[in-house]
């Protein structure tokens, strides 16, 4: 029976709303020692941040550390459910160019699997690689 990203997915995930500011995520991901957090809105799965959007979406473009975080992150992100199998989950993560895909059940956010969650539990060889080639969204 194929392994699914229940079995490996990270559940403590760090969470904000759409209203939290900017310097309140860069102070989490300071705070919990992570790359990334994910929006919700009213409790539902609106967005991804990591640190490198920060520079880029924030910083790169002259924004400020008052700008809400439903501003910069990515909308709407691809995410899995807990019953996606782990082979599943790599071929998105390679399609999408994304290094990490929350896990929501219903409209709970159960938590994060990641490449490197994949990276473990498989041969990692051929995901890194159509990951590391695609380009960066």
């Amino acid at each position: 029976m194929p392994r699914t990203v229940s079995e490996v997915v990270d559940r403590d995930v760090v969470t904000a709303e759409v209203t939290t500011t900017v310097r309140e995520v860069a102070e989490l991901m300071r705070e919990r020692a992570v790359g990334d957090v994910v929006v919700l809105d009213g409790g539902r799965l609106a967005g991804i941040v990591t640190d490198r959007d920060l520079v880029t979406r924030v910083l790169a473009v002259g924004g400020t550390g008052a700008d809400p975080v439903g501003q910069v992150c990515t909308p709407d992100p691809v995410h899995v459910a807990p019953g996606t199998t782990l082979e599943e989950a790599a071929a998105l993560m390679a399609d999408n160019a994304v290094r990490r895909l929350p896990v929501v059940d219903g409209d709970v956010v159960l938590g994060v699997v990641s490449l490197g969650d994949v990276a473990v539990s498989r041969d990692a060889g051929d995901v890194l690689g159509d990951i590391s080639a695609a380009p960066s969204t």
